[in-house]
């Protein structure tokens, strides 16, 4: 009876064990199966991983490449905004100095047409003289011996003869013309006359252009009888 019960005992063992054995080779084969699994899965997660990483390191690179485009671009856009404000402020004092100029200019020009008409009446005051002057030539001439000669420097030169009586064809003669001021101004005589500069001031307080010359004819003769 014990003999059967331990042949029992020992064959349910065996049983269980072959059992246990075909549990643990398959729960083995699933776990190689499982393994092989993972390891595909992994394999593949790290294929596409790598991929996207690839992609993610292109796409950063193209956006660091984009921002320094965009940082070229703003580089340059300030430079030409600079270069422009630049030119802008050129512009404006160009403007200025146009403004400026144009002013100067009709300043220049006011002051030329002023000028110019002082010029021309002082042109005409000295064209009225010397008419005058030139009027009297003829009637000097045969009263006192006279010639009046224009030279150079717009001068006049003035010519008394009859003056020396044992010689009346030696000419007695001074220059004159008028200055900045318009003045008498008297120069170049011969023979030299001290009192001539007293004379050239009467003549340009009084005008009295006949009176001067008979008072130079008078102190040329008084000069060839001493």
């Amino acid at each position: 009876m014990v003999e059967d019960e331990l042949a029992l005992l020992d064959k349910s063992i065996n049983e269980f064990w072959n059992k246990f054995k075909g549990n643990v080779s398959d729960i083995s084969c699933q776990m190689v199966g499982l393994r092989d699994t993972y390891k595909d899965i992994n394999k593949a997660f790290a294929e596409k991983l790598s991929v996207k990483l690839k992609e993610e390191e292109r796409m950063i690179q193209i956006l660091l490449e984009y921002q320094n485009q965009i940082s070229r671009q703003n580089k340059l856009i300030q430079e030409k905004k600079d270069n422009l404000l630049k030119l802008i402020v050129e512009v404006k004092s160009k403007k200025q100095e146009m403004e400026v100029l144009t002013a100067n200019v009709q300043d220049l020009k006011e002051e030329y047409a002023r000028k110019k008409e002082t010029i021309n009446t002082a042109k005409k005051a000295s064209e009225e003289r010397l008419k005058r002057l030139q009027k009297s030539v003829d009637v000097y001439k045969d009263r006192l011996g006279l010639e009046i000669r224009k030279i150079y420097g717009d001068k006049l030169q003035f010519i008394f003869t009859n003056i020396d009586p044992k010689h009346p064809d030696s000419p007695f003669m001074f220059s004159l013309h008028l200055n900045e001021a318009r003045d008498y101004e008297v120069s170049d005589s011969a023979p030299h006359l001290e009192c001539l500069s007293e004379f050239q001031e009467n003549v340009r307080k009084t005008k009295n252009f006949s009176a001067f010359l008979a008072n130079v004819r008078k102190a040329f003769s008084t000069m060839a009888y001493n």
